[in-house]
């Protein structure tokens, strides 16, 4: 019997790994955050099995859960969000399963701030303007922010920011960042990437507040924020360049 850990991608259906999909199909158990997994990920679950939606149990219910399905020698498709490995609350079950004494494995899925850049056309890292992506998020209801992780350390670098959690707090964002970025600096804020509903809002740290505010936007969002975001005059990578010379084409 294992766990499967399992990405299910930002939304869509079929941004899930053919992995992921392949373990849900065979899996006689099932649980998935609802919330933030369409029920059509877990469609392909097979008859008669038990389907949980964990988006209102505790975390002491859902190890019960996955106790249960050991003592059965049942497999688990545990499906989060995106790409569990980020914001995926899945280091505290993986604890508390190590404790038990039940093995499990992890799947990776597509995050959810690639399947954005996707849907942007946007490239993240562009030659010579920047080169360092930062996922994080700012310190809200859930747990604190570790000391040197606060947006004006992290804003220094001049990196492009991708902020989750955080979309309540656009006016701290705004105020953390317009000294080290420029007030003209290209935000976009990504609403339910992978949803039939999403949608995007392109604005600067100056102006992003007030266009969110009158798009109505409260929850599940990203907030990217970076000058490569509208590069302009940007020179070519090297990787195509005729006169770069690597192991798979010659001088």
């Amino acid at each position: 019997m294992t766990v499967h850990f399992i990405g299910a991608g930002p939304g869509a259906p079929d941004l899930i790994t053919v992995r992921g999909l392949r373990l849900i199909e065979r899996c006689p158990v099932c649980l998935y955050a609802g919330s933030l997994v369409p029920k059509e990920v877990v469609a392909s679950a097979p008859g008669g099995a038990r389907v949980i939606d964990t988006s209102v149990l505790t975390l002491d219910e859902i190890i019960a859960e996955l106790e249960a399905a050991h003592r059965l020698g049942h497999d688990v498709a545990r499906v989060h969000s995106g790409d569990p490995s980020i914001y995926g609350a899945i280091a505290e079950q993986m604890r508390r399963l190590d404790q038990l004494g039940i093995p499990y494995e992890v799947t990776p899925g597509v995050p959810a701030f690639a399947a954005a850049a996707a849907a942007l056309k946007q490239e993240l890292t562009i030659p010579e303007l920047n080169q360092t992506v930062i996922l994080t998020r700012t310190s809200m209801k859930s747990s604190g922010m570790p000391e040197g992780e606060d947006l004006a350390t992290l804003g220094r670098s001049g990196a492009t920011l991708v902020i989750h959690l955080s979309i309540r707090n656009l006016a701290h964002i705004e105020g953390e960042l317009t000294p080290l970025y420029g007030a003209d600096c290209p935000v976009i804020v990504a609403y339910r990437v992978g949803w039939p509903d999403e949608q995007f809002v392109r604005g600067t740290l100056s102006d992003i507040t007030e266009k969110v505010r009158e798009a109505k936007l409260a929850r599940t969002a990203m907030i990217f924020v970076g000058r490569g975001l509208a590069p302009e005059n940007f020179r070519d990578s090297a990787l195509y360049h005729k006169d770069h010379v690597h192991a798979l084409r010659g001088g």
